[in-house]
């Protein structure tokens, strides 16, 4: 809204012309949104605790240490939510249809989430809303936000080249792609099962997150990572000379996305200030939800799927522990680990809950590292 009320002014340079840089205004998205969740944060979670009493359902079969939580209230995510949302709209110019398409998934599955988060705390149980249900809820936020982007980046324009620089990245005009890590010039063409698979990649990294929310600031800090990383990836994608410079496809339009990332790692920070051990609030699936499907989308729109699983490797073990888990004990009645997903096995195991949280965060950033070395690796 900043960037569209003052791009007037910039023309004529001085102080105005810094909203004209995604970067500054990145930077902007991202304070903005974290000083919301430290005016908004105490006034929220004293809202929720007044209306929710007991707090969040404790599983009886998890870790015992876990029963003490009772009462902590849930759908913190509500927090940053409210903090993305604003701080987005506030510095990102809204023209731009990645960012709508993004905000789509971001609420929508958050909405998702939320309708979730209410019948646990309605119902007093862990089940929620049924899980069909949820599913066939992202499939069709999913689908709509993909077949968006097909359309967003088959309309737009041809990139003009900068004077003296020579185009080496092979960038196909078809939007329906899948691109490979390590490789410049090699590219899967999807046809229209490019909409599946981006279905997939946002439903997968929704629920992969929400899998991996289950102790005190376990999920939030690798959501920040992540989000850093792909703020990165976008602004790089975005800009024709950078991109070309280290020969990854180059999508016109994403670095508007930066700012959104901005504003989300402000608004986890501020949410990890009260959800640090022990925690004042949960994030719920209003919060997981809809920072794995927010993650998702825009791996999908900067052409960057598999860096995400690369990325987001602590959300893909977590996963498939559970997948493990379940498809060992329905077939050989056995049980793989103590308890799925992975974090309550080291539980089980003896390791404090501050521990788990602080190795699974080392592993996080160095899977980042990993991720983000595929940029020049090519």
């Amino acid at each position: 809204m900043l960037f569209n009320l003052l791009a007037p002014f910039a023309e004529d340079g001085g102080f105005y012309n810094l909203f004209r840089y995604i970067t500054f205004r990145t930077g902007g998205a991202m304070i903005t949104a974290l000083l919301i969740s430290f005016i908004l944060g105490p006034h929220i979670i004293a809202w929720l605790r007044a209306r929710q009493g007991a707090g969040q359902p404790i599983r009886n079969d998890g870790p015992e240490s876990h029963q003490k939580k009772q009462g902590t209230p849930t759908m913190g995510g509500l927090m940053i939510l409210m903090a993305v949302i604003i701080s987005t709209l506030l510095w990102v110019d809204l023209t731009n249809a990645y960012t709508w398409i993004v905000l789509l998934v971001t609420v929508g599955y958050g909405m998702v989430g939320f309708g979730d988060d209410y019948l646990k705390l309605t119902k007093r149980n862990s089940k929620g809303l049924p899980g069909k249900f949820k599913l066939v809820c992202q499939i069709l936020i999913g689908a709509a936000a993909a077949i968006w982007t097909v359309h967003v980046a088959a309309s737009a324009p041809v990139p003009v080249i900068p004077a003296g620089h020579v185009m080496t990245v092979f960038t196909p005009t078809d939007p329906r792609y899948l691109a490979l890590p390590f490789f410049k010039d090699i590219v899967i063409p999807l046809g229209w099962f490019f909409i599946p698979l981006a279905i997939f990649v946002m439903v997968g990294a929704s629920n992969a997150v929400n899998l991996t929310d289950g102790l005190d600031g376990l999920a939030i800090m690798p959501v920040m990572i992540a989000t850093a990383c792909f703020g990165l990836i976008a602004y790089l994608v975005g800009n024709l000379v950078f991109s070309n410079y280290l020969q990854i496809h180059h999508v016109p339009g994403t670095g508007e996305l930066a700012v959104f990332c901005g504003a989300l790692v402000g608004a986890s920070l501020g949410f990890l200030w009260f959800n640090a051990p022990p925690a004042m609030v949960f994030m719920g699936d209003t919060g997981s939800l809809s920072m794995g499907g927010a993650l998702g989308a825009i791996s999908v729109i900067t052409k960057h799927e598999i860096v995400l699983a690369i990325i987001g490797g602590l959300f893909v073990l977590e996963t498939v522990s559970v997948i493990v888990q379940v498809i060992s004990y329905k077939t050989t009645g056995k049980r793989v680990f103590k308890m799925a997903p992975l974090h309550h096995h080291f539980e089980k195991k003896g390791w404090a809950e501050s521990t788990v949280v602080i190795r699974f965060w080392i592993i996080a950033a160095i899977l980042a590292l990993v991720g983000l070395s595929t940029l020049k690796l090519r």
